[in-house]
């Protein structure tokens, strides 16, 4: 399998053929019929080429720095990386992180299982236990039909470990499924909460034929009141239990250890205590598997980033931007723009104005004095401090919090170079 390409190159070609019509907002309403590749070929000018508000873009420049930064630091560190794909659901990225030293992708359901596979993508590491019947077989017949697919996917009880022995005997499934025993914590997200009942998990595990047990795993991002120390506590016990279930024999027959953790707020903490794993009895495989990298954004990854721990290891540049157009100013200090909740992510942050196109001369300045108090579905209130002017038309670049949570509002985003060209668009799959 090292040897075979990491995604179908075919499939991802085939998304320049589509056609563009009006699934696709934002996009110059004169493109219509044209092939995405079509459009790409003409490099529009995103301000003066057609392009209608609100319309979402990805910085190429900051795409590239993200992903050549995440790809050394994780090698530098002994660690693979599987990004948590559903930051974003859009395959041109996946092919970008695959090229850009990723070992596999990560999926959080098995409908984004079949969206990776549609795209040929070789290593998944699903990151929930899988209990209905129907996305077993899914999973069971594309593990049939290419020997060279490799899956893991989590385990956290003993009556998930019965229902999916169940539903995979009756698929007929040929190769076992990997899985991940999910070591979790009180309060926080999903995952056994306790070392014993882990070991029943496992055991349940050993008494089936279509499971086999390939590691621990885990997520450290839900820890309730997570900080360092916390993370770290958890983290080594993630390792012990790596450790423990080794030396009891359970990982016998396998050809690597899988030990998985990871979110986009504590890799740091991951590296250094994963770094520590003792030699086991086959490879340990130390799998990170943070995904909002790959954009990053203005709030709340912002905030987060473990770079902000350790600026001496570089940092992660947004590459999310929302344009919207002023379209009322019907009161002293207050602006309307034509983008709301079906366009910015609002769950964890507002938007957050940084800069202002002219409409009368094209000019770029600052959005200082401007902040954003409220979407409505499609619209923003923009509050203006004494001295900020906005007029009617004036573009306006919002920076965005929680990349999860824009991508899935696009079909197709402009890629834009640094002086405002459009190269590329990157489909999604919601």
């Amino acid at each position: 399998m090292d040897g075979a390409a990491p995604f179908s190159e075919a499939a991802v070609a085939r998304l320049a053929e589509e056609r563009l019509d009006h699934r696709f907002k934002g996009l110059p309403p004169d493109a219509e019929g044209l092939t995405v590749g079509a459009l790409a070929a003409e490099r529009r000018p995103l301000f003066t080429g057609g392009f209608t508000t609100p319309v979402l873009t990805l910085s190429s420049a900051a795409l590239d720095h993200n992903l050549a930064l995440m790809e050394r630091w994780s090698a530098e560190r002994g660690l693979v990386f599987a990004p948590h794909a559903k930051t974003s659901m859009a395959p041109r990225l996946f092919t970008r992180q695959l090229a850009h030293g990723a070992w596999g992708l990560t999926a959080a359901t098995p409908a984004q299982v079949r969206v990776h596979r549609a795209f040929g993508v070789r290593r998944i590491l699903l990151a929930n236990e899988v209990v209905d019947a129907a996305a077993l077989r899914m999973l069971a017949a594309e593990l049939d039909a290419d020997p060279e697919f490799r899956l893991l996917t989590y385990v956290d009880s003993v009556r998930g470990v019965e229902l999916m022995n169940t539903a995979l005997r009756a698929a007929g499934a040929t190769r076992p499924l990997d899985v991940l025993v999910e070591l979790g914590v009180d309060g926080g997200r999903t995952g056994a909460r306790t070392e014993a009942e882990c070991a029943a998990v496992a055991d349940a595990v050993a008494a089936t034929d279509t499971l086999r047990l390939a590691g621990v795993a885990g997520y450290e991002g839900e820890i309730p009141e997570a900080g360092p120390d916390r993370v770290r506590a958890w983290l080594r016990r993630l390792t012990a239990l790596a450790v423990e279930f080794d030396g009891a024999g359970r990982f016998a027959g396998v050809p690597e250890i899988v030990v998985s953790a990871g979110g986009s707020s504590w890799f740091d903490a991951v590296a250094d205590v994963l770094g520590e794993l003792p030699p086991l009895s086959a490879p340990v495989r130390k799998v990170l598997r943070a995904g909002a990298y790959v954009t990053h954004d203005d709030g709340f990854y912002r905030r987060k980033t473990p770079f902000n721990r350790h600026p001496d290891q570089g940092g992660l540049f947004p590459a999310l931007r929302l344009w919207a157009q002023v379209v009322s100013r019907p009161e002293p200090g207050r602006a309307y723009l034509d983008a709301g909740k079906r366009d910015a992510p609002y769950d964890i942050d507002l938007p957050e104005p940084q800069v202002v196109r002219s409409a009368r001369d094209g000019s770029v300045r600052s959005a200082e004095g401007m902040r954003v108090v409220a979407l409505a579905d499609q619209h923003t209130f923009v509050e203006l401090a004494e001295g900020a002017e906005l007029e009617v038309g004036d573009w306006v670049g919002l920076g965005l919090s929680h990349p999860c949570t824009a991508f899935d509002k696009w079909r197709l985003i402009p890629l834009v170079e640094e002086d405002g060209t459009v190269t590329d668009y990157v489909r999604t799959f919601f």
